[in-house]
């Protein structure tokens, strides 16, 4: 395997392994708060906010790394 292939096994991966922990500690708690239809369609759709939240800090804390590399010394 080459480089660049290794890099998107990696990155498909660890998006499997998030979205998988999203179900399971995110939406699937949500869910099951509640006990009609709409309640439970509401929280689903309001936990893409949480969802969304993760992910921006996700790439905040990557850029942060990749902007100051340079200045990390080891």
């Amino acid at each position: 395997m080459s480089n660049t292939e290794i890099t998107y096994l990696v990155g498909a991966c660890c998006t499997v392994f998030a979205l998988a922990a999203y179900v399971a500690f995110i939406l699937v708690p949500a869910w099951t708060a509640y006990s009609r239809v709409w309640q439970r369609m509401a929280a689903a759709v309001l936990s893409l906010y949480v969802l969304a939240a993760f992910v921006g800090v996700g790439v905040a804390g990557g850029a942060a790394i990749v902007w100051f590399w340079d200045r990390i010394g080891f």
